[in-house]
């Protein structure tokens, strides 16, 4: 009923003038002595005549309605698609469309170029700095282990920083960089505590973690990467304690990593996961990008998971990872 109405609206100038153009021969005829009964019998031919046109044409109108919405749910959209144009304005109107599209096709052409430029660069870079990086760990390793140990825990934030760069930029097309298939969450998990293994016993904090013996379909190298930026932020926020690593459901699949860290204020939990936001912790000891946790729930979204968090200020954090297997089949 709104379409129709939408086209009684569209028409109403068309159909003002043709009840003018009735009212005008009935009052002519009837001004020259014709009966009533032939005039009416005009006019009711002429409002029938005219009302089986406009039906005809709302057909016409509604099936183009329908084609167009269908063809408006198709991306990318081609002018070629579209009906034929039945008006000299329909066509000047698919010309301005087609112009349109061109200009958006040379414009993301050009947006895609400078992309690949900047991700080529960024990645060259981020391998480049990791020789003088590998140079300085090897020559810190021959000196007194107490003179350099606060320059190996700098050092470790720079190779941090940079793996973060390295992961920010595949990000932006990691699609193309996905190898799924099913494998133990234990390898994954141990992996990433080792990394940390040093700064557990350097800040003196417990680790608990007794296993989880599940085996999950994912990208191992993507997940290492987000476990890695997980216990990142709790051993960065937490001064002592314990940081818990287990598995909430066996049949979920929920990996928990638990602190006992300062913890997150309710009015940011909703925004920890926008890019850029530290939120009122992370100002306060001035340790936060607020690129970590954005990076995480991006590249879980890819793989088909999502992440949670559940925090008090004071009484540390809890961050959970759905790892069901929802969109993807594991490789044979």
């Amino acid at each position: 009923m709104k379409l129709f109405f939408s086209y009684l609206k569209s028409h109403v100038k068309t159909i003002f003038l043709t009840l003018i153009f009735i009212a005008v021969f009935s009052a002519v005829t009837l001004m020259y002595g014709y009966p009533v009964e032939p005039v009416l019998y005009a006019s009711c031919i002429c409002l029938y005549l005219g009302l089986m046109v406009c039906l005809i044409d709302f057909l016409r109108f509604r099936r183009r309605h329908i084609l167009l919405q269908k063809l408006a749910q198709f991306t990318p959209l081609s002018a070629d698609t579209l009906p034929e144009p039945r008006s000299v304005l329909e066509q000047d109107y698919l010309v301005l469309l087609r112009m349109a599209i061109r200009e958006q096709s040379r414009l993301e052409t050009s947006l895609a170029g400078v992309r690949r430029e900047n991700e080529d660069y960024y990645t060259m870079w981020t391998h480049q700095i990791k020789t003088p990086i590998a140079a300085m760990r090897l020559l810190l390793q021959t000196k007194n282990v107490d003179e350099t140990g606060e320059l190996s825990a700098q050092l470790f934030k720079i190779e941090e920083y940079v793996e973060m760069a390295l992961g920010y930029v595949r990000s932006e097309s990691l699609s193309s960089d996905l190898l799924v298939r099913r494998l133990p969450l234990d390898t994954v998990i141990r992996q990433a505590v080792r990394k940390y293994a040093a700064i557990f016993i350097a800040k003196k904090i417990r680790l608990c973690y007794d296993g989880t013996d599940v085996q999950v379909v994912t990208d191992e190298k993507w997940l290492l990467f987000v476990l890695e930026q997980l216990l990142s932020n709790a051993l960065k926020y937490t001064e002592k304690g314990s940081i818990s690593i287990y598995l909430k459901d066996n049949v979920t699949k929920t990996l928990v990593v638990e602190d006992t860290g300062i913890g997150i204020r309710a009015e940011d939990i909703p925004r920890v996961f926008e890019r850029g936001y530290t939120g009122y912790q992370g100002r306060a000891f001035s340790r936060s990008t607020g690129i970590g946790l954005y990076l995480c729930r991006r590249i879980l979204h890819k793989l088909g998971h999502s992440i949670t968090i559940e925090s008090e200020p004071g009484r540390g954090t809890r961050v959970l990872v759905d790892l069901q297997e929802y969109d993807y089949q594991a490789d044979a």
